[in-house]
Formats: structure tokens, sequence, C-alpha cells
């Protein structure tokens, strides 16, 4: 029976729920402010991104040149992810009238002559003048560049349009009006010539026999695989759909999802085994009633997770996931192994088929541990898609010059000596008990060590905001480990994680210079990234059934850099993440690996984005504080007392406004 101290705790401890944690309205009741904090800002967001990016095309001169902005969603993304997203229709569409497409060697024409591939500058060199006229829906002169016979009628006027998913959409010959509901505004109107449409029609009967070669491989690719191989590859593409960061994907105009709206696939919004979820249906279906689409659905999906496990799904995000595509980007990612030296070379796919595209995907997922001891890898983010590829950074003399600036900071706020961060971490390693002991103000030398580095490299990087997470007990994490307790260390909710986010004055200015708002978005970050580490370090524990039912990701294990990252994520968007790096490092506790166990993340809210040198210098700077974090665990192993207690709600108000957070009257209105 619960007892009445019982019961006054679990009281109380509900009331402090229902206390607000937002440094401004620190201590008041939550739910209580008469309106919002913030309100976003009109045109916000993806919705707002795609009506600017209409305009824009509407003002193009003439359906060519709205195709340059609508491919690159104005400078948002790499042209040729909006060229892999068009449907088989589409993509005929975009060979026939400009000579665009995806495909290495350029499209075909009627005549079987080659036409040029997309160029990456926003012009594809067609032939075709850009003398035509775009308009919203009502008609135009019926002398466009869509490549009318110079002097004669079109024989068929198109459409141009951007749907509200962010893909280009057309119509063709043969095929209905588009439906205005699911577009950003109107439509463009594109004529066709007798040569252009001709080139389509070919074009399509190339694309019908390939879809069906493909589709036809594929289903024997799994009947092999009987039943029971099957039910194993559904079960891994779950797993992967679920423990993976949002995807968006394509086959022709049905999309697989895991990402709010009509999410198709097992997620944040299906659980394991909905029936809405596409791949939960396929189980126990016989073969010969999967849809095609289905069908290369699961086969796309195993070749990814095989070249690089589940993280390689995202890098499929907002285009058509068809065997073709995957084969294009399987061949990619050979290429760019290829150029690291040493050992075993991975030979090209003999055929295009299932069983040498799977055998290429396994030699492309060895040969990648192989290169991930010889370079960094990193992942390129284009936020407006979600698009992700994977790329092989190459180091300058910039990244040295970083390390150093980062290195002299450091020496002189820290007890340790050198002359880079290699060297610093050195030094803490032969000396680190300072790192349990107070230090700079706090209350261990590792808070002070995370605090000051996280600050210089704000400074350094010329970063709105840098931050860096971890976990705050490493005994508790250690006692759970040795009692093999994984329910227990699965129940622990974000206050037992930490994340020190620091803001560089300057930042104020995209927060309409108020110190509290900038102190709120810090606060509104650190809690993020407190989520984070609560989402990441069940990831590195066995598979104990309680492991299984807590919600989590696989952990990062490369770095990536984002642009343009805030038009969809909410608290992006609201506080202005655009550009940001993330560096994520593992950490050795007890014997086991904990992958992402800590970062290094730096945010700029407007100007220049970073790039690869940055990533480079960011991975020196997270390696230096997951080094201190090792040591640190070794000292809680160890018996030494080590809690991290900085980096609450209050420290983030005094870092930010350097006064004592305000506190609530009688009324609960904060003075």
């Amino acid at each position: 029976m619960t007892g009445p101290a019982e019961r006054e705790s679990r009281r109380a401890a509900n009331a402090r729920k229902r206390i607000s944690r937002r440094p401004s309205r620190l201590g008041t009741r939550a739910g209580a402010a008469p309106e919002p904090d913030r309100v976003r800002e009109p045109g916000a967001g993806f919705p707002g991104l795609l009506a600017r990016v209409w305009e824009r095309a509407r003002a193009a001169d003439g359906p060519r040149a709205a195709v340059d902005v609508l491919l690159g969603l104005d400078g948002h993304v790499p042209p040729e992810v909006q060229l892999r997203a068009l449907s088989t229709a589409d993509e005929a569409a975009f060979a026939a009238l400009w000579g665009l497409t995806w495909r290495a060697g350029g499209a075909a024409d009627a005549a079987g002559s080659a036409v040029p591939s997309y160029d990456g500058d926003g012009h594809g060199d067609d032939g075709h003048s850009d003398d035509g006229h775009s308009d919203d829906g009502h008609g135009d002169d019926g002398h466009g560049d869509g490549g009318a016979d110079a002097g004669h009628e079109p024989v068929f006027t198109g459409e141009l349009a951007l749907a509200t998913t962010g893909r280009i959409v057309m119509r063709c010959p043969a095929h209905p009006p588009l439906d205005r509901r699911e577009l950003v505004g109107g439509v463009l109107r594109v004529p066709w010539s007798r040569a252009a449409a001709r080139a389509y029609h070919d074009a399509r009967a190339r694309a019908a026999v390939r879809t069906a070669r493909a589709v036809a491989d594929c289903r024997a690719w799994l009947d092999r695989q009987g039943g029971k191989g099957r039910d194993e590859l559904l079960e891994q593409a779950k797993e992967a759909a679920l423990r993976t960061a949002p995807f968006v994907l394509y086959q022709e105009h049905r999309q697989y999802t895991n990402f709010r709206d009509q999410n198709t696939l097992t997620g944040k919004t299906l659980w394991p085994g909905h029936p809405d979820c596409a791949l939960s249906s396929l189980q126990g279906l016989p073969l010969e009633l999967w849809s095609d689409s289905d069908v290369q659905l699961l086969v796309c999906l195993t070749l990814l997770i095989r070249s690089a496990g589940p993280g390689r799904v995202e890098e499929a995000n907002g285009t058509q996931l068809s065997v073709d595509h995957v084969a294009a980007m399987l061949e990619r990612i050979r290429l760019l192994y290829a150029a690291v030296p040493g050992g075993p070379a991975v030979a090209p796919a003999a055929t295009d088929g299932v069983e040498d595209l799977h055998a290429l995907a396994e030699a492309l997922g060895t040969r990648r541990r192989h290169v991930r001891g010889r370079i960094q890898l990193y992942r390129e983010i284009h936020g407006a898609l979600m698009h992700k590829t994977e790329r092989a950074a190459t180091p300058a003399a910039a990244v040295q010059r970083r390390d150093e600036d980062m290195s002299a900071r450091l020496a002189g706020r820290l007890p340790l000596t050198g002359g880079t961060l290699a060297e610093l971490g050195a030094s803490a390693a032969a000396a680190p008990g300072w790192l349990a002991r107070p230090h700079g103000g706090f209350g261990t030398g590792l808070e002070s060590l995370v605090y000051e580095t996280v600050t210089a490299a704000a400074g350094a990087f010329r970063a709105d905001f840098a931050m860096s997470r971890g976990m705050r007990s490493l005994p508790a994490l250690i006692r759970g480990l040795q009692a093999e307790s994984w329910a227990e260390i699965c129940d622990w909710d974000i206050s037992h994680y930490f994340c020190c986010v620091v803001a560089r004055p300057g930042a104020r200015a995209h927060f309409g210079g108020s110190a509290a708002t900038l102190a709120d978005a810090a606060w509104a970050m650190s809690a993020r990234m407190q989520y984070n580490s609560w989402h990441f370090v069940p990831g590195n524990l066995p598979r104990d059934p309680a492991v299984v039912a807590r919600d989590h990701f696989v952990p990062p294990t490369i770095p990536d850099i984002a642009f343009f990252s805030d038009l969809h994520h909410h608290g992006h968007v609201t506080n202005k993440v655009r550009y940001s790096i993330r560096s994520p490092q593992p950490v050795e506790v007890l014997g086991r690996t904990f992958d992402g166990f800590v970062d290094l993340r730096l945010l700029r809210c407007a100007g220049t984005p970073f790039d690869e040198q940055d990533v480079l210098a960011a991975q020196r700077v997270s390696r230096f504080v997951a080094r201190a974090t090792t040591l640190a665990a070794d000292l809680a192993a160890g018996g030494v007392p080590l809690e991290v207690t900085a980096f609450d709600t209050g420290w983030h108000w005094r870092a930010v406004t350097g006064t004592d957070a305000p506190r609530p009257d009688p009324a609960g209105t904060p003075r």
C-alpha cells in the first residue's frame, strides 16, 4: 500500500512537472502565459519557401528558366535531387523537352542520339531558346520554349507545377490536368512540339520496358529468399524505418514515409506492426499479391541498408526509390571509396540485376569500414528535402590553423599544456584527476572543460551557437552497466543528460535584440540535445526486450553539415537553425563503446554556410571532448564521484543575461 509520505512525494513530483522550465518564466506555472512567447514569422518554414520558389518560377523568362528555379528550389537543393524525384512520365518529359536527366550519359531522344544531362549550373545545353512565356494557369501565347516547331502552333500544351511536397510535377501528353489541390500555386503552360511529343512517347516506351524488367527481377530475387527470408528482410526494413531520422521516398507518385502527414511506414506515428505500415502489411502476404511498388520498395531498402546500415536510406530522401536509382547511387559510392588508397578494390556491378547489386552493396559495406579508418566521411544535408549525401573530406591547412587557434584559447583557460588539441588531450590523460575536482567556477573539471571548449568553438568558428552534450552521472551509468540493468538505463528521462549551449553575443540580433529570447532559445536547444542523448544511448545497449521496446535511433557515427535546416523541424524554424555542423564522437565506458555519446554542434542563423574544412576542424574539437569524457568515465569506474550539475535552465539564463533567472511572485508572475 502506498503511504502518505510516498503519496506526497508523487504529488510533489507531479507539481514540479507543471512548473515551467523556460528561463524567462522559470518557476511559474506551465501553460499560464496569456499568449505565445514567440510567434512564427510569416513565410517561415517549408510552405513559405515553396511559395517564394513558385513566385520566382512564375517571374522567370519562360518555362525553361522556370525549370532552373524549380530544380534547385531557388538555390536550396542540388538540382539532381529534384531530377531524381521525377516520376517516369515527368522524367521522360524533362528529357524530351529540355534534355535534362540525372542518368549518366544523358537521355536518348527519338532518334536514339544522346541529349545532354543536367550540367549542375542551372542550364542544360539543350539547344532550345528561352523565348517562351509562363503564367499562373491562365494560358499563354502558344510559343513557349518547350520545343514548339519554329513558326508553328504546338501540338500539345502541357503544365509545369510545384507540388506541396516540393516535387516538380507535369501534365504530359494524354494526361489529365494537374490536381490544383496538390499544388503550391497554379501552373505554367508548356508548349510541346511534334518532335518533343514523339521523343517523350519513345522515352516512355523504353522506361516501361526497363521498369518491367526490374520489377520481374525483384520478384524473382524475393521469391528465391523464401517466405522466411522475406519476413527477415521486412523486419530489417521496419527496424531501419523505426530507428532512423525522417525520410520521404517515392514510387512514381506514391509516397513512402515515416515523417508526419500520411505516414506509410513504421516510425513516430505508426508502431511496428501497424496495419497502415506498407512493410507490415506485406508480412504473410503471398508474393504474387505484392504490388510492383512494394516489391521495389523492399529490394531497394535492402540494398541501401546492406551498403551502410539504416543511415544510407536517408541518402535516397526526396527521390524515386527504384532499382536504377539505387544502382546509380551505389556506383557513385563505389567511385567515392575507390579514390581512397589501400584495401581491396570493389568492382562495379556486373549487371544491373538485383543479385549483382546486392553483392555490390555488401562489398561496399565492407569497404566502408576500411575507408573510415583512412579518411573522414561525412554527410551533406540539404534541409529543404532532407536529402543526405555521403562525402569524403580532403583536409587543408585551414584545419590545422583552426586546431591551433582552439588550442591557444583553451590552454589559457584549462590546466593543460600543448599547442594542438591532440596534445591538450594527452596532457589531460597524463593527469586526469582534476576532471573530478572543482575548476573555473564549476563543480568539476569536466564541466569546466566542456564549457570552455564550447565557448572557444563559438568564437573560433564564428558560430551563433555552439554546444556539447553528455550524461550527468557517469557513476550511475557504470553501476547500470555492471548490473546489466538495461531497463533502468532505458527508463532514465532527459534530466539524466545535459547539454551546454553557448550563444555568441551577436546572436541576439537574430532574436529581436532580446537577451531573454536568446536565453530561451539556448535553453530550448539544450533540452532538445538532452533528448538526442536520451534517444541515442539505448542504441548502444544489448537487444534486451526493454531496449527493443524503448524508442531510440541508431547512434550517429560520422559528422554532417546542414544547409537550410530551418524549414521542417519546428525547433529549427523557431530558433533559426539555418546552417549547422554535428560532430558526434564515441566514448568508452567500462570497455563498452557508446557511439554518439557526445558531440559538438555549431549553428549559424544566417550568413555564410559552414564548409568541409569546418567539419574536419569540428571533428578535432569534439574528439577532444570525447577523450576527456572517456577519462572521466575511467575515474568514475575507479570509484571517484563525478556528477555534472551545471547547464540547467538557470545556468543558461545566467550565461546569456549575466543575471539570475527571474523568480515568481506568489501569484505566479515572474519578477
